[in-house]
């Protein structure tokens, strides 16, 4: 894991939770925030298997290229 990967995420997070709280208005639809909360799960488990996927897709591209 990338500590300073995950340090910008979660500082770029922290900027968008309070910009849009600055502009809110009301309470934050129900959809934005499954939005929001499903992107930061993806970005996370980017962050923690970025060695394995990139270990997956070498090994992939030597088979390719051995053939």
């Amino acid at each position: 894991m990338n500590g300073e990967n995950m340090n910008r995420a979660i500082e770029t997070l922290r900027r968008i939770i309070s910009a849009a709280h600055r502009e809110e208005r009301g309470d934050v639809p129900g959809w934005v925030m499954i939005t929001l909360m499903s992107a930061v799960l993806v970005a996370g488990l980017l962050i923690l298997a970025q060695d394995a996927f990139r270990e997956l897709f070498e090994q992939a591209i030597s088979q390719v290229t051995q053939s």
